[in-house]
């Protein structure tokens, strides 16, 4: 691609739209450069105002199929490379999103060190990856798009040549080229075990060297040695909420693969120690301890004979090797020369480890003992473990209901548990929970939904008695409506062990409810007031010291709303605090976020500063997904960013003051009720409430197209029903995303700004309180991103003109409103002119998604009508690709 002057101030941006402009001049020829470069410069000039051009005047209509491939082809990458430049300039980097400055703002504030450091004693933040279908790009993309980070890292320290010798620019010039010439869609639909092993790429190849090497920057920061309190999580292999093809199998190979990448890494850097730490005892006396350790490894080499610190770590070595044996019944990658028993846990390992390191820590004033390989290995085992990553297990709670429902018929307990109510239901569970004797018979048949779910709780004991008990913790309840949900988990753990009668009872795993709709979340607090109110539960949770809610926003949003889901999950959030109180628990929120902001996205930053206070006490876990993982954690360097402004946000949301009196709480929060019942009503009105949304929604987005990406292993819908409520909440989103529309990040907030008497009250809220800055600063990205426009073009889909017209007339009055609402409480005289860079970055990419909105359409009608050109299938595919890439979002 040639200059643009609107990318003048990325030079990263110039150079490599450049070198891509290359690549399409070598391998798809000049005539296509030159279309291409065309319609590229064309649509620049129509969106700076420098032609009045129209957007169906861009010759587009002159592009041969063939030529339509290539071309959305070129712009779908020139957004991939132009994403890839602005995270390595930090356009989104957020001032303060640092443990560093998060301290310093803390002690300004008057908070100490030593609250610092209780706070993390007890505290956990994990990033849970998910297997949500929301990414796009193929594997082979996104490993392109990392190597070409790589070396431009390595221009950036000044080198021309790599560590292999090659030119740097031309070995960008050679990525770029296999980038073109990669195949971009799959051809066939993702297995889960295709998705645990992209997960698995990135806890091993990042999380595993980036953790240990951030926890090195934060003892530094802190003056002393943190807790491990920064640990990832996964629900691939185990999350089963609407997907058949999650089964014991699926979760096994998950925790076996992790298992085996995980000691993988240890045992290359035990070996690697090994080599460095060549101390002679005729030089350096030997540590009692140490020497104990060399002479119980059975290294008897000579050359070694002067060297304990070498043979302590061959015995250590030959034990890991027979811990990777024992757990995935494989040999070591490089076996060990020595034989000896298995490691029976992680904390043994570790043990060893440490003996070595104060040893190192005793001799010369310490001066081996700050960090190093030997430091960030012990820190690796104290993060993760044997497992790698813990695993959550996730079912919904009509299954479970099924499933007891059977046992218990079976057992001849109860022939029609699914009749009772709910107090009939607890007294039935808890008498059962209170018994050792299990339900389930060997000799007995069940259906095979029953067996399914009974292998997985035999997969998950199993697991704990391999890997530790923290391969696996939660169990979560999706669609939790009462507390019957949770004791019927309990019941199906009891029949494996992983729940214990007793005086206390114990749980190995721990339910964990999920409540995902507006009415579940307003139902949340009188449900975990029940929970903690039954003996067995109150005891469960008080060992363990505290109790998890997961709070969606997802189906939140898709049933109520963008600002009604919002302010939904905070008043959910405060409205717990008091319950886990009276009971003598800590809440650890889990917040169910997605990659667009009408599913949660946005700055996570932000999201963690702007919880309730007292919500956060320094647990938290965030479900991390899709495209956000491979833009977060796709480089080593990106996921150190992001870890570390999840760290750093984690710490001030939990111990600075509430930046809001409580007559300030009083008054922000009625004028917030009044604004989400407003808001309800408007979204629910329009898309639950008026005839022929349903229609209108399939017509004019493509829905019915995303289903062939084939980006996941799990169904769209829940059910073969083409109801909204039935609909998952990724290709909702997504749809209106390619439609340009965003309607599930914004609609009904026009008009409950419109109908708000008080613009000074909101324009005072916008300023001062962080909650609903950071709603009103995701929904402007929205706002920005979409284009009525092109969303008209995409309604004149719609066969039936009368109801297009009614509904994105409705569409469109409802993003005006919102739109300039929206600038009249933030006093700005245009979007984003507060955040200048976002702005920079939006507006960059409007000239290179206007073409592929236009193409898209046309293809999709002549999809619909019937032609079978297989061209316009792929098309349609690329387009939808290539258009989530330069939003930088799907679903």
């Amino acid at each position: 691609m040639a200059d643009l002057p609107s990318i003048a101030n990325n030079p990263d941006i110039r150079f490599l739209g450049k070198l891509l402009g290359d690549v399409i001049r070598a391998y798809g020829g000049e005539a296509l450069f030159r279309r291409t470069e065309y319609i590229r410069a064309a649509s620049v000039d129509r969106h700076r105002g420098i032609t009045e051009k129209d957007a169906t005047e861009l010759g587009l209509d002159r592009l041969s199929l063939d030529e339509t491939l290539d071309f959305v082809r070129g712009f779908m990458l020139f957004s991939m490379l132009a994403n890839l430049a602005e995270d390595r300039q930090g356009v989104a980097a957020e001032k303060g999103a640092d443990v560093d400055s998060a301290l310093r703002r803390l002690a300004e504030e008057g908070i100490d060190h030593a609250a610092v450091m209780a706070l993390l004693d007890h505290a956990l933040i994990a990033p849970v990856l998910t297997a949500h279908p929301t990414e796009v790009r193929r594997k082979s993309m996104i490993d392109h798009r990392n190597r070409i980070a790589e070396l431009m890292a390595l221009k950036d320290a000044g080198l021309a040549e790599t560590p292999d010798g090659d030119s740097v620019d031309e070995a960008i010039l050679r990525q770029i080229a296999l980038l073109w010439q990669t195949r971009v869609l799959r051809r066939e639909r993702l297995f889960v075990a295709d998705e645990v092993e992209t997960a698995l790429s990135y806890l091993r190849d990042v999380f595993l060297p980036a953790l240990p090497a951030l926890y090195q920057r934060w003892d530094r920061a802190l003056g002393a040695r943190s807790p491990s309190f920064l640990r990832p999580g996964s629900w691939i292999g185990g999350d089963r909420d609407g997907n058949p093809f999650v089964t014991a199998d699926s979760l096994r190979t998950a925790l076996a693969k992790a298992c085996e990448a995980v000691l993988g890494h240890y045992l290359d850097a035990v070996n690697a120690l090994g080599a460095e730490l060549s101390i002679s005892s005729g030089i350096a006396d030997a540590d009692a301890e140490v020497q104990r350790l060399a002479d119980a490894s059975g290294d008897t080499a000579p050359s070694r004979a002067d060297e304990p610190y070498r043979r302590a770590l061959s015995g250590i070595y030959s034990r890991l090797a027979a811990t990777h044996l024992a757990l995935t019944g494989k040999p070591a990658p490089r076996p060990g020369t020595l034989h000896d028993e298995a490691y029976p846990d992680p904390q043994s390992f570790r043990a060893d480890l440490v003996v070595i390191a104060r040893a190192l820590r005793a001799g010369g004033g310490g001066a081996l003992a700050s960090g190093g390989a030997l430091g960030r290995l012990i820190r690796a085992v104290e993060t993760f473990g044997f497992h790698l990553a813990t695993l959550d297990l996730r079912q919904n709670s009509a299954v479970h209901e099924r499933v007891v429902a059977e046992l218990l018929k079976v057992a001849g307990v109860e022939a029609d548990y699914l009749s009772l109510n709910e107090s009939e239901r607890v007294s039935l569970l808890r008498h059962e929970l209170s018994n050792a004797r299990p339900l389930s018979s060997p000799f007995a048949t069940y259906s095979d939904e029953t067996s399914s779910e009974l292998a997985i709780v035999r997969a998950a004991a199993e697991a704990h008695a391999k890997y530790g008990p923290a391969c696996i913790t939660q169990h979560i309840v999706s669609m939790a409506q009462s507390v019957s949900d949770l004791l019927e988990v309990n019941v199906m753990l009891k029949e494996v062990g992983l729940y214990r009668p007793g005086d206390p009872a114990t749980a190995a795993i721990m339910a964990v409810p999920l409540f995902e709709t507006i009415g579940d979340l307003e139902a949340a607090p009188g449900i975990m007031t029940e929970w903690f109110a039954l003996p067995e539960a109150g005891a469960i949770t008080r060992a363990r010291g505290f109790q998890e809610v997961m709070i969606g926003y997802s189906d939140s949003n898709k049933d109520g709303g963008y600002l009604t889901s919002t302010w939904s999950l905070s008043k959910a959030s405060t409205a717990l605090k008091p319950v886990f109180e009276k009971a003598g628990v800590g809440m650890q929120l889990f917040h169910g976020r997605g990659g667009a902001v009408g599913r949660g996205g946005g700055s996570a930053f932000a999201a963690i500063r702007a919880q309730p206070t007292g919500t956060v006490q320094g647990r938290i876990r965030i479900t991390e997904q899709g495209e956000v993982i491979a833009g977060k954690y796709g480089t080593r360097e990106s996921a150190m960013t992001n870890l570390e402004a999840m760290a750093a946000a984690t710490l001030l949301a939990s111990l600075e003051p509430d930046a809001l009196s409580a007559v300030e709480q009083a008054r922000f929060g009625a004028a917030m009720d009044q604004l989400s019942d407003t808001a309800f009503k408007a979204y629910r009105a329009l898309v639950y409430g008026t005839d022929g949304f349903r229609t209108f929604f399939r017509q004019m987005t493509p829905i019915a197209e995303i289903s062939g990406l084939k980006i996941g292993s799990r169904p769209a819908s829940r059910t073969k029903s083409d109801r909204i409520e039935d609909l998952r909440a990724i290709p909702w989103v997504f749809s209106w995303a390619q439609a340009r529309v965003m309607l599930p990040g914004w609609y009904g907030v026009g008009q409950a700004i419109a109908g708000f008497a008080d613009k000074g009250l909101l324009a005072e809220m916008a300023a001062s309180w962080p909650f609903f800055a950071a709603t009103l600063d995701n929904m402007e990205q929205v706002i920005a991103k979409s284009d009525m426009a092109i969303a008209e073009r995409y309604a004149a889909l719609v066969e039936d003109r009368t109801l297009a017209g009614q509904l994105f007339g409705a569409i469109r009055g409802g993003w005006q409103q919102t739109h300039d609402g929206l600038l009249e409480i933030t006093g700005q005289s245009r979007l984003l002119e507060k955040h200048p860079a976002l702005d920079a970055s939006i507006r960059l990419r409007l000239p290179y998604i206007e073409p592929l909105n236009l193409l898209q359409i046309e293809l999709m009608k002549r999809h619909r009508a019937g032609e079978t050109d297989e061209r316009i299938g792929e098309g349609i595919l690329l387009s939808i690709n290539a258009i989530a890439t330069a939003l930088r979002n799907s679903g």
